[in-house]
């Protein structure tokens, strides 16, 4: 079950300029690059100490986005053919077009070829923090379930891979052995970030599913599940926190979904094999507590109430009253705090200030020690 961590974050903290000019320049310096990496995770470490946390991440700061650990070292993806994202503007909900559309896009390289991994996920990041964090590291790994509905290009992958299935699977495999080569590094705190369950939840993206991508709503979701789950069997052992992020996008602070967990709550809380859930509840589009009662006995809900998309600081008094309503459904023993998602899910960042993030930060740490003290 591992420690409560009732501060937490859900992993990726905003880039300083000069590490965003190194990654983004031509004939880009590989050295210059890893120590401006270097230096600004010893950085980002020494102020999550500060702020008291008990769990330590790198900030994804190596990566180009949440889910670049897995294409950089994985064969098989076309960078350049690439499969459109749309995106909306947070709190505007306009759309365009014949899909869910928004007013941000971005790419995501599609798999033309059989994957093949060419060297571990994360052990070159982990190797840094395990000499570096002043405590418990957790590890970030995209879930198998973002890949096949976004590399996957009828008429390219369909040569390698007859259909979003056997592409899932594959991607499971490669996981599977990454998480339980994390816990069997000791890393104490494995966290999945698994965006597409909001497709579920909004009734505009469960029609994508069915007339765009050709499948059952409710049957990709229950393989959605168990390709989860096979993926963290390796990482039951003792002192190793397992968790899901569920995330609605974010990307620039925008967003592509919408709707509660009341559709996909009690088929999800009750067979994904974690111990924590870190849930969106930062505005209205998350919807109510309420489902929060689908939450099996001595799993832990981590209440994503501040969010990383808006700069405008909450309220302390606010985030207290909201943790004791979400108490009425889950123990508060069995509660925790974080930031809705991470600062930077892509390198550019959301649009916040890095004094705004660490007074997130700050306001998520002290929270947790005036409730849970």
């Amino acid at each position: 079950m591992g420690a409560p961590y009732r501060a937490d974050q859900v992993g990726s903290f905003l880039r300083p300029v000069e590490l965003l000019e190194a990654r983004g320049a031509p004939g880009a310096d590989r050295e210059r690059l890893r120590a401006l990496e270097d230096q600004h995770i010893k950085r980002v470490l020494a102020r999550q100490k500060d702020l008291g946390f008990d769990i330590f991440t790198d900030g994804e700061l190596r990566r180009r986005n949440f889910m670049s650990d897995f294409t950089d070292a994985v064969q098989g993806f076309d960078m350049g053919d690439a499969v459109g994202r749309s995106w909306q503007a947070g709190g505007t909900g306009s759309q365009r077009g014949s899909a869910p559309a928004g007013q941000v896009s971005s790419v995501t390289g599609i798999v033309t070829s059989r994957l093949r991994p060419v060297r571990r996920l994360a052990a070159h990041e982990l190797a840094f923090l395990k000499v570096h964090a002043p405590g418990a590291i957790k590890m970030t790994l995209p879930s198998a379930t973002q890949f096949p509905a976004i590399a996957y290009k009828r008429g390219v992958t369909d040569q390698v891979y007859p259909d979003h299935s056997a592409l899932l699977w594959d991607i499971v495999g490669i996981l599977k052995a990454e998480v339980a080569a994390l816990a069997g590094d000791g890393v104490q705190y494995i966290q999945i970030d698994a965006p597409r369950y909001s497709y579920y939840m909004d009734p505009k993206w469960r029609e994508y599913i069915r007339k765009e991508i050709g499948l059952d709503p409710d049957a990709a979701l229950d393989e959605a599940v168990r390709a989860d789950n096979a993926t963290l069997e390796g990482a039951g052992r003792p002192g190793v926190t397992v968790a899901m992020h569920l995330c609605r996008g974010n990307n620039r602070s925008h967003w592509y979904a919408e709707g509660g967990y009341d559709p996909i709550a009690e088929k999800l809380f009750g067979t994904l094999q974690v111990d924590r859930f870190l849930l969106e509840y930062d505005d209205d589009r998350s919807g109510t507590f309420e489902p929060l009662r689908f939450i099996p006995k001595g799993k832990t809900v981590v209440l994503g109430l501040v969010s990383s998309k808006r700069a405008p600081l909450e309220s302390k008094q606010n985030l207290i009253g909201r943790i004791e309503d979400a108490s009425r459904y889950v123990p508060l023993e069995h509660l925790a705090l974080s930031p809705q998602c991470g600062f930077a899910s892509t390198m550019e960042g959301n649009l916040l200030t890095e004094d705004d993030q660490w007074a997130k930060l700050r306001l998520v740490a002290e929270t947790a020690r005036e409730v849970w003290r």
